[in-house]
């Protein structure tokens, strides 16, 4: 019953058209929109497994088949490694500071992309979290200036349905908050992830590259 009461106080808010409650509603669904567009990208378009990926680019470079590895980078055109050792792969030839600024430029061009819109369900939890507190402080002057001109038998009714009321309002920002700040915590955990990823394997690219062009020389 308990339970009962509390959801059907957040509905009574939302639909009662209080303005606290209905903006961290678009908050709410602002979050979900950017938090389920991140999921898809980090989670499908740019994540890859590294290990085993960076495996098969090493069999191609030290059998010193550069076009099969590029092939294989081909393989995962979004994801963001493939994207970053194709660029390096592609200046194969060249000496090892070109190829370390093709890589550079590649990464610069590709880490941003995977902290998009991050930053705003950040944001998202701070604003939710202090309109949450605005609805509280806006909706408890709004119950005792009922108070001053209401009946006195009502009194006490309307002060217990004002704070309701403005308690609705935290509870709800306090959520909205929680939620955005977790979904930050897990989608920012990977984003670093994939980019200490490319990170670490642009750089043993250009040792493979370097090991491939001792080799061939020496034959």
């Amino acid at each position: 019953m308990e339970q009962k009461g509390f959801v059907d106080g957040f509905l009574a808010a939302l639909q009662g058209g209080d303005p606290a409650m209905l903006i961290i509603g678009f908050n709410l669904l602002l979050a979900m929109a950017f938090v389920f567009e991140r999921i898809v990208r980090l989670y499908f378009t740019y994540s890859i497994d590294g290990v085993s990926f960076m495996f098969e680019v090493q069999r191609y470079v030290l059998a010193n088949d550069i076009e099969g590895a590029l092939r294989l980078c081909n393989g995962a055109p979004n994801a963001a490694l493939p994207k970053v050792l194709k660029a390096g792969l592609q200046r194969a030839s060249r000496t090892e500071e070109q190829v370390q600024n093709a890589i550079d430029a590649a990464s610069l061009d590709v880490i941003p992309k995977l902290e998009r819109r991050l930053p705003y369900i950040a944001l998202i939890a701070n604003v939710a979290t202090l309109f949450g507190l605005l609805g509280t402080i806006t909706g408890l002057i709004r119950a005792f200036a009922a108070i001053a001109v209401a009946d006195p038998a009502q009194r006490q009714a309307i002060l217990g349905r004002g704070i309701s009321e403005a308690m609705n309002a935290t509870a709800f920002g306090l959520i909205t908050a929680i939620f955005s700040m977790i979904a930050h915590a897990i989608l920012s955990s990977k984003a670093s992830s994939i980019t200490e990823q490319v990170d670490e394997f642009g750089v043993k690219l250009i040792d493979l590259l370097s090991a491939r062009k001792i080799k061939h020389s020496n034959e």
